[in-house]
């Protein structure tokens, strides 16, 4: 298990090694890493052509020794396409499951959203509990399990919402948006021009060193005060006046953990209320439904969880809290 340094220069020794290809977009990257070094799946939303496959095709790359696999949603793609399916086997006489693309390290979701519901759903068990269940017999996924995936804004043609369960299944929500400055988008066209490539990155960690990383991120000290923090702020999601649904304790646990990683990756062995705080948007927004008035008023659930961060009054002395 690494020490906070060495965990602090692994970091970003694989930020580093993403942002050569993803320009301009460090807080993305550093949102996306820590989703997976907290162990948990990630949703990249956004329009077209603002590089969310790349994102995710760079973090695998980034990792040698991982099994990685990549689905293409499609409306006709069937649950089996996903899970696998049972083979009858002449020469033995027996059925034999013939594993699907979730059998990976990493599994690489592209447009999830353009699947029909029925196989969106064939996600939920494996994303859940890291296993897929075929006529009663569970078969285990390989460990670390961590689904990358995207998906363009559910307003665009051709895509079906995912529902609250699908979406609760995913530690955050992130978004990379249009660069932000004319340097960082002319980088990115001298690369298109040179047609660079993910696939072109060298991986700069090992399997193993990221097993490592994730178990001592389960490792990082909360304090019991900010176990209250993180619960208060779900709570007052629930009593919002735009919100219909509310964040569950689900939700309240996932910050929680979202915080140990991001504390993590600044070289800490303790959560702030900061840390709470920067990964709330992209943990929480995604898991709260909003009333029919606040959606017609265009209200969203990023500047909902913003009022509610500022409502909740934040934990004295939390930085190191009681040990």
């Amino acid at each position: 298990m690494p020490d906070p340094v060495t965990f602090a220069r692994r970091f970003q020794e694989l930020a580093g090694n993403i942002e050569h290809f993803i320009q301009g977009k460090s807080e993305a990257v550093r949102l996306a890493l820590v989703c997976l070094l907290a162990e948990g799946h990630l949703l990249i939303e956004d329009v077209p052509g603002v590089a969310k496959t790349s994102l995710a095709k760079a973090i695998a790359r980034s990792i040698a020794g991982a099994q990685v696999r990549r689905i293409q949603f499609t409306p006709d793609l069937l649950p089996v396409d996903v899970t696998g399916v049972q083979i009858y086997d002449q020469s033995r006489g027996a059925f034999e499951f013939r594993r699907g693309p979730v059998f990976a390290n990493i599994l690489l979701g592209d447009e999830i959203n353009r699947a029909s519901p029925k196989t969106q759903s064939a996600l939920l068990e494996v994303m859940a509990e890291h296993q897929v269940t075929v006529d009663g017999a569970a078969h285990a996924v390989p460990h670390p399990f961590l689904c990358i995936a995207t998906q363009n804004p559910i307003e665009h043609q051709g895509t079906y919402a995912l529902p609250e369960a699908q979406l609760d299944r995913f530690l955050m929500r992130i978004t990379i948006g249009y660069p932000d400055e004319l340097a960082d988008e002319a980088a990115i066209v001298a690369g298109g021009i040179a047609r660079r490539r993910p696939e072109e990155l060298k991986p700069v960690v090992e399997l193993e060193q990221l097993r490592g990383m994730i178990n001592a991120v389960r490792e990082l000290h909360v304090s019991s005060k900010l176990h209250v923090y993180a619960a208060s702020i779900a709570r007052a999601t629930r009593g919002h006046p735009d919100v219909r649904l509310g964040v569950s304790p689900r939700g309240s646990i996932a910050l929680a953990v979202a915080a140990q990683a991001y504390a993590a990756s600044a070289g800490r062995t303790y959560v702030t209320a900061d840390d709470v705080k920067a990964v709330a948007v992209s943990v929480l927004s995604h898991r709260l439904l909003l009333t029919s008035e606040a959606r017609l008023k265009g209200r969203k659930p990023e500047a909902v969880v913003a009022e509610v961060l500022a409502g909740v009054p934040v934990p004295r002395d939390s930085d190191r809290g009681d040990r």
